[in-house]
């Protein structure tokens, strides 16, 4: 469903910032991380700078880190219903006049599913680091975005 491709939009955007995976598991294959939930907890301590990458040094914008991490933040929140369509997360990576909502609620731990009617496409490129996201809604409309994260700019 829709939502649930929010979700793991949001995911996928916080495992870019961080450099990490998502679960992380011991040698018995017991999770003993969640990304998402650590990310969260760094988000509400203010401690935003541990979740980046340390491969990306110093080179990177700590209001766009910060703002790409509160927007996956809200795609992960535990209600389907609070977390935004994807047109609304794209004017939301697209402009940074659009202001966010003050701050994402607690991760959702399970992925819930709900009905929309909008579809996303996600492309990975492995060799340039970009991510391409066509996200087409019922309306005659299509929105593009384009994450590239190049840890040389």
């Amino acid at each position: 469903s829709m939502k649930t491709d929010v979700f793991s939009f949001g995911v996928l955007v916080l495992v870019i910032i961080s450099g990490r995976k998502n679960t992380i598991l011991d040698k018995r294959g017991d999770t003993v991380g969640d990304l998402v939930r650590d990310a969260w907890h760094m988000w509400k301590d203010q401690r935003l700078h541990e979740l980046v990458d340390p491969l990306l040094g110093d080179r990177y914008e700590v209001a766009e880190i910060k703002r790409c991490a509160q927007v996956a933040l809200l795609c992960a929140q535990e209600d389907p219903a609070d977390r935004p369509a994807m047109t609304g997360v794209a004017a939301m990576l697209n402009s940074e006049s659009i202001s966010l909502p003050m701050e994402p609620k607690q991760p959702s731990a399970l992925i819930h599913g709900c009905t929309d009617r909008e579809t996303t496409s996600t492309y990975i490129g492995q060799s340039s680091r970009t991510i391409d996201i066509t996200i087409t809604s019922s309306a005659p409309m299509s929105t593009r975005v384009r994450i590239i994260l190049d840890p040389e700019v």
